[in-house]
């Protein structure tokens, strides 16, 4: 679905837009506070962020008065792991052109993510600039900021930036999320209806069908609207949660995630009278894992990017635990992840106390097998190195 007048625009759930963010602030089941296994992800594959690192062109920066050098972090949420990359990629774009014996420009960075996202919290992390008379020596200082910083608040299933101002995209763990469910995933009458199902793993085939397609139509247009932002010889590094099985279906991580205890929570609440089928069945997690297959397809049919490089990356457990032992803590460790990314869409539909009930049952079941949540919850990603066709 494009929106009507621009092709490039994407038909958001303008609900779903407004609502969906990692849970903010600074609690024990915030997002800042429950970040640590997508850090851990991330830092095993800066190797990879590098390579596309490696690949941006830096001669135009070579005459006088050159433009800023620009980075976007898009879906930043609200935790330090954005804050980290940035620097990341500042510090490491700083050596290349030292090593070329090119003056670096200035840096600009900007911290892009829905309006609903917790930027205060993401903001006090942020370290103080340096000063403009210290900004080059330092550059390569730990506890300063050497980029001027932004937030821009705003879907990235549309346009966010001028065309041709950006040199290096990055988004880790943020395109699985969908513009909005599949409307015929929740309509009564479809064939396509997740009738008794709040995921897309271990649903039917029309169902997981409607969910590929809404996350190819959103790529595409993902894609058409960095094609324009991106400036010749930028890159893009993106990162997603991915599957190994052909099957859309089998969601992996995500689904044992999403689409087991979690699941059998909300059965538990209605088969108790606390919420009733149809309120379940109206509540589907806006998320999904694309194969290597699916991502691959979309790229190439949109053709504005080229691949530079695509695989799937093993990322591990999103679970961290000091004691695996204790299935107590595995449980609560389960129950907290899950709600740092999806608590804010449960609370808006069943409201506070039921979603801690809901929480509850979820941690319940999951330290009920905590052996096997340790053994099955791997997460996969989808790893993109993209350019300009």
């Amino acid at each position: 679905m494009k929106g009507e007048g621009d092709k490039n625009v994407a038909v958001c759930d303008m609900k779903l837009e407004r609502l969906l963010s990692m849970k903010g602030g600074k609690g024990q089941d915030s997002y800042a506070n429950n970040s640590q296994a997508q850090a851990m992800h991330a830092r095993s594959m800066l190797h990879l962020l590098e390579e596309t690192l490696n690949k941006v062109h830096l001669l135009k920066y070579s005459s006088s008065n050159p433009p800023p050098f620009t980075v976007v972090d898009l879906g930043c949420s609200s935790g330090a792991n954005t804050v980290h990359v940035i620097d990341f990629i500042v510090k490491h774009i700083s050596k290349r052109f030292d090593a070329a014996g090119i003056e670096p420009p200035e840096f600009s960075a900007f911290f892009s993510d829905l309006p609903s996202n917790d930027f205060n919290t993401l903001f006090q992390l942020l370290p103080p600039l340096v000063s403009n008379s210290c900004m080059e020596e330092c550059l390569a200082a730990d506890g300063n900021r050497s980029y001027f910083a932004a937030g821009v608040p705003g879907s990235f299933y549309r346009r966010l930036f001028p065309v041709r101002t950006i040199d290096v995209f990055h988004s880790a763990f943020s395109l699985h999320w969908l513009s909005q469910v599949p409307e015929c995933v929740t309509e009564k009458r479809s064939a396509a209806y997740n009738r008794g199902r709040v995921f897309i793993h271990g649903a039917g085939e029309k169902t997981a069908m409607a969910y590929k397609r809404q996350f190819q139509e959103d790529l595409g247009v993902f894609i058409r609207a960095r094609a324009r932002e991106l400036k010749r010889g930028g890159s893009m590094f993106l990162v997603c949660l991915g599957r190994t099985s052909v099957d859309p279906t089998d969601q992996g991580g995500a689904g044992l995630l999403f689409g087991t205890h979690f699941q059998d929570a909300w059965d538990d609440l209605v088969r108790e009278g606390l919420v009733t089928a149809e309120k379940r069945d109206s509540f589907n997690i806006p998320v999904y894992a694309p194969s290597l297959q699916d991502f691959k397809e979309v790229v190439e049919a949109e053709g504005s990017l080229v691949v530079d490089k695509l695989i799937v990356f093993k990322g591990g457990s999103p679970l961290v635990v000091s004691q695996p032992d204790d299935a107590s803590e595995v449980g609560r460790a389960f129950s907290i992840s899950c709600r740092s990314v999806a608590g804010v869409l449960v609370e808006a539909h069943i409201g506070q106390d039921l979603s801690d009930e809901l929480f509850f049952r979820v941690e319940r079941r999951a330290a009920g097998h905590a052996k096997e949540v340790l053994e099955h919850l791997q997460f996969f990603h989808i790893v993109a190195s993209l350019s300009l066709a």
